[in-house]
């Protein structure tokens, strides 16, 4: 079944709940939520305490296989199974991240999900909402301008100008950004030196917001954040330059959840967005202590495939926040199991090719080496995973009947959703294959140990998860690990920052790919987060905007209405 309305005029014709009916029904009362007009709150902190006590909630997190430049759905499969769960007579709460807008204004739309599954209102999702965003972005900046005001009063900590790692931030997408020399003009502008811009999204910061657990740990972790090193290699952090305080202050509600709805009036929290590729992808562990006490089942998501939110989901946010997931969701599009055939190339912002769009379930086998590797990725952590596949109005029965095939070779349940065309009740064989996937034991289990040595860690998981032959560290890569060691980094997780659209580190490699070693250029450390990054391949932290982004469509109508957002 095909939708024709667009996601924004759908969820304008949606009926929403009061938001206070809406905390009311998974017991937040009014005490608890902060209200920003009718159907909008800030859930206080205060609720993990005061919800301790009730059920724990089966914990659920959808990921999903290698996606297409156009993304496979997870946020409206998450949104969807949420919404299934109260057909077949469950509670459930789903826990999604917050939008950008770089990418909202840019190629890939916003992070609402879409047709009859998405979380409402849809222009406040998409469109700042509550302000946390700006609040991340004022506290990264602020730091940076307190960098910049030590150099320019003599430098008491000894700051080495090249190794000064901490840059500036903005939620918008702008190339001409990466790369600037700031202080230039007279000797009272400040001092010249190279830097350049992130977007907010991949800020350490909202990092920090994502994986805190309360005030006082949001507090510690941006003392604890490195701005750069002296010449001897020594880390100065946002303590030693008096500015972690303020930064706290500046995020203090920002560390609220918010609370939200589905079309179908289901509760979502929805809250902090560090990105995918390069940060660790996953919504705020705040709202999954909150949530994991209102329902049956809390739904959460985890950024791009499983080798990349899902690993990060399963060995950096779950080993902090104690959560054990009970089942898995990968999603799965026949369009992008096509894609991983290698025949299509597919384009953000471009038409699909047309072959891309005629009957082959030849290809859909082709392509499954992909699914293989993610279902494979999730049962190395432990957990059982459920293969979904997000239906489109152009795929074919024989087509489905392929993963299937792949899915009973694995032994893993498979089910097709139709949630964007029909909500809930289009899901409902989806839920009902999650419970029984959620009622087996869970033997989850991080993926290495907090004692490995890094460059371990980080070998374990290219080799385990991408499936890569080795590691091959550039020197500078090697020597700053080595550094950071002796820092005291040695038990940090490991966040590897690579493309999205292949398991690999090249972008145009589809399927499973072998015979491959993973290069790690740069290594950064986030010690507030509390993990090291590897950067492989050529990453972006500041995305560019398209030759016709999105931004050239938004407007307002004659009624001061938004037109154009999707």
């Amino acid at each position: 079944m095909a939708v024709t309305e667009s996601a924004l005029s759908i969820g304008r014709n949606a009926f929403l709940r009061p938001i206070l009916d809406i905390g009311a029904s998974i017991g937040l009362d009014d005490a608890m939520l902060d209200t920003y007009g009718k159907y909008v709150a800030k859930v206080n902190l205060d609720a993990i305490e005061e919800l301790s006590d009730r059920p724990r909630a089966a914990y659920v997190v959808v990921t999903a296989i290698t996606p297409t430049p156009l993304g496979e759905g997870k946020t409206t499969t998450t949104l969807g199974l949420a919404q299934a769960m109260h057909h077949i007579g469950y509670r459930a709460t789903a826990a999604i991240r917050q939008a950008s807008m770089g990418p909202t204004f840019g190629v890939k739309g916003g992070a609402a999900g879409g047709g009859y599954s998405q979380v409402l209102p849809f222009e406040a999702v998409n469109l700042h909402l509550t302000g946390d965003m700006h609040a991340v972005t004022a506290a990264h900046n602020q730091l940076a301008a307190m960098v910049d005001n030590h150099l320019y009063f003599g430098n008491e900590r000894g700051l080495d100008l090249d190794a000064i790692t901490w840059r500036r931030c903005l939620d918008v997408n702008d190339r001409a950004l990466r790369n600037i020399v700031l202080g230039l003009g007279t000797g009272k502008d400040g001092v010249p030196r190279q830097s350049g811009f992130d977007i907010t999204a991949a800020s350490e910061v909202m990092a920090i917001l994502a994986l805190s657990t309360s005030l006082r740990d949001l507090r510690e972790r941006l003392g604890r954040v490195v701005v750069g090193f002296t010449k001897k290699g020594q880390p100065v952090t946002a303590e030693d330059l008096k500015t972690a305080g303020a930064m706290a202050v500046i995020l203090r509600d920002a560390l609220k959840p918010n609370l939200l709805q589905s079309i179908e009036n289901t509760p979502v929290l929805v809250h902090a967005g560090p990105f995918g590729n390069i940060a660790h992808g996953n919504s705020s562990i705040v709202a999954d202590l909150i949530g994991i006490h209102t329902g049956d089942f809390l739904i959460t998501e985890a950024g791009f495939g499983a080798d990349m939110g899902a690993e990060r989901f399963f060995n950096i946010k779950c080993r902090v926040s104690g959560l054990v997931p009970d089942a898995a969701v990968i999603v799965a599009t026949i369009r992008a199991l096509k894609a991983h055939s290698g025949a299509h190339r597919i384009i953000a912002g471009r038409p699909l090719p047309e072959a891309l769009l005629a009957e082959n379930p030849d290809e859909v086998l082709a392509g499954a080496a992909n699914l293989r590797k993610q279902i494979e990725n999730v049962m190395i952590h432990g957990v059982t995973p459920v293969v979904a596949i997000n239906a489109f109005p152009e795929d074919f029965e024989s087509e489905y009947d392929a993963v299937r095939s792949v899915c009973d070779e694995m032994g893993v349940r498979c089910a097709v959703a139709n949630h964007f065309a029909l909500g809930g009740k289009g899901a409902t064989e989806l839920a009902e294959a999650v419970v029984e996937a959620a009622s087996q034991p869970s033997h989850y289990q991080p993926l290495y140990p907090s004692e490995m040595a890094l460059r371990d860690k980080i070998s374990t998981i290219a080799t385990k998860v991408y499936g890569a032959d080795g590691v091959d560290f550039a020197p500078a890569a090697a020597k700053r690990l080595e550094l950071f060691e002796r820092c005291g980094y040695g038990d940090f997780s490991v966040c590897i920052a690579k493309t999205h659209l292949s398991i690999s580190s090249d972008p145009i490699l589809h399927g499973a790919p072998t015979g491959w070693r993973l290069p790690v250029r740069e290594v950064r450390a986030a010690a507030g987060a509390g993990f090291v990054y590897a950067v492989c391949g050529d990453m972006r932290t500041m995305p560019g905007l398209s030759s016709h982004p999105a931004v050239e469509s938004i407007d307002l109508d004659e009624d001061g209405e938004v037109i154009g957002l999707y």
